[in-house]
C-alpha cells in the first residue's frame, strides 16, 4: 500500500529508502533546477578537479526551466514546471555516484543505468506530472540564489525554495523497481494477449 512522507532537502540515505515505487512524496527545502548546460559545465568542472558554486551532496535536482522575473534587485518565480527527463540520460549516474544527489524530480522517467546508481547509494526518481506547471509553481515560495545565467534564464542554475511540494509520486526507488517498467511490462503483455486474440498464436 502506497505510503506519504514529507521530506526536507538535504536528504539523507535513509530518507530515500525508505521510499517505495507509488509512494507520494511532499518536499521542503531547496530544490536545484538543472537542464543540459549546467549538466555539461558540472561535467566540465569534475573532470578538472574543480566544484560548481554549489553543494549537491543530498541535494534534489529538478529537471526544469523557471521563468523568472526580476523585482528590484531580487528574482521573482514566475512559473516552472517539469521538463522531459530522458534527454538527462547520460547524466544521471554521474550526478547520483559522483556528487551525492538523492533525488531527481522530471517526468518520462530514466534508463536503467540511473535506476542502477540509485540502487546502488541510494537516491530516487520522483514523478511531476507534465504540463501542469501552474500547479507545480504554487509548492515554491521563491528563490534562494541563481547560478550561470549567462547560459540563458531556462538553463541557469535555480536554487528554488520548495514548502510541501506535492504530490511527487516514486517512480524509481533505490530497491531496483520502476514504475515505467512495471507499465512497459503490463502494455506487452496486453498487445501480446490482443495479438494472439486477433492472429492466434501461429
Amino acid at each position: 500500500m502506497a505510503s506519504t512522507h514529507y521530506l526536507s532537502t538535504p536528504l539523507k540515505e535513509e530518507d530515500v529508502r525508505r521510499l517505495r515505487v507509488g509512494d507520494e512524496v511532499y518536499l521542503s527545502g531547496i530544490v536545484y533546477t538543472l537542464r543540459d548546460k549546467a549538466h555539461r559545465r558540472i561535467l566540465e568542472l569534475f573532470e578538472k578537479g574543480e566544484k560548481p558554486p554549489f553543494d549537491l551532496e543530498g541535494a534534489a535536482i529538478f529537471h526544469a526551466g523557471p521563468i523568472a522575473a526580476k523585482r528590484g534587485d531580487k528574482w521573482g518565480l514566475v512559473v516552472v514546471g517539469p521538463t522531459i527527463s530522458p534527454r538527462f540520460n547520460r547524466y544521471g549516474p554521474f550526478v547520483i555516484r559522483e556528487l551525492g544527489v538523492r533525488a531527481i524530480v522530471g517526468f518520462g522517467g530514466m534508463d536503467e543505468k540511473t535506476l542502477e546508481a540509485m540502487s546502488s547509494v541510494g537516491a530516487v526518481y520522483l514523478a511531476y506530472t507534465g504540463g501542469a506547471a501552474s500547479a507545480c509553481t504554487k509548492g515554491f515560495k521563491g528563490f534562494r540564489a541563481v547560478h550561470w545565467l549567462e547560459f540563458g534564464m531556462p538553463d541557469a542554475v535555480w536554487e528554488l525554495i520548495a514548502e510541501n511540494w506535492g504530490p511527487l509520486i516514486v517512480a524509481m526507488d533505490s530497491h531496483g523497481n520502476s514504475l515505467y517498467e512495471e507499465l512497459r511490462r503490463s502494455w506487452s503483455q496486453k498487445l501480446e494477449e490482443l495479438r494472439k486474440k486477433l492472429w492466434g498464436t501461429g
